[in-house]
């Protein structure tokens, strides 16, 4: 992936993770870098970056963007093309080591169900793999995590204290 689509594509998760149900615009992530981490980038330099116009950035300039989109700076690279094909196994056979792998570890953490039945669904699903891969991609979104923990978290019990007469 290029780093104009990473960018793109972090954009997007960020402006959900804020609450904008949208993608932050170029615009919105300048103001952010400037207010929020007393940086300087300008809108023009940001549509050169995703445009592929501009095909490196500064120092300064992955470090703000890496800290607001929470990644790590060494994502906000092109990835390697020339890299030789790894050797794939078959497919199924990938697939049913995964699958295998989920279970079990279903089974050794069976002392908390939750997770345990995260992993036995994550197997079941038609496509396991694509589910861990899309998680992966997910999980980089440190604010959109945390919004969905709390979101899925049970609500505090209230206690109950003992009036005192």
């Amino acid at each position: 992936m290029k780093l104009g689509e990473k960018l793109t594509r972090l954009r997007t998760l960020e402006g959900f993770a804020r609450g904008l149900g949208r993608e932050m615009t170029q615009a919105e992530v300048a103001k952010a870098v400037r207010e929020e981490l007393d940086g300087q980038i300008s809108q023009s330099y940001l549509s050169q970056l995703e445009s592929g116009s501009r095909t490196h950035m500064t120092g300064n300039t992955r470090l703000w963007l890496a800290r607001l989109f929470r990644v790590h700076p060494g994502h906000l690279v092109d990835d390697l093309e020339d890299m030789p094909p790894l050797r794939m196994r078959p497919r199924r056979e990938l697939d049913d080591k995964l699958d295998l792998w989920l279970i079990e570890g279903s089974e050794d953490f069976a002392e908390d169900r939750r997770l345990s039945e995260a992993l036995l669904k994550i197997a079941k699903h038609e496509h396991s793999r694509e589910c861990l891969i899309l998680f992966g991609s997910i999980v980089e979104n440190r604010q959109l995590i945390d919004h969905l923990i709390e979101k899925l978290s049970p609500p505090p019990t209230p206690s109950r204290r003992k009036r005192r007469i």
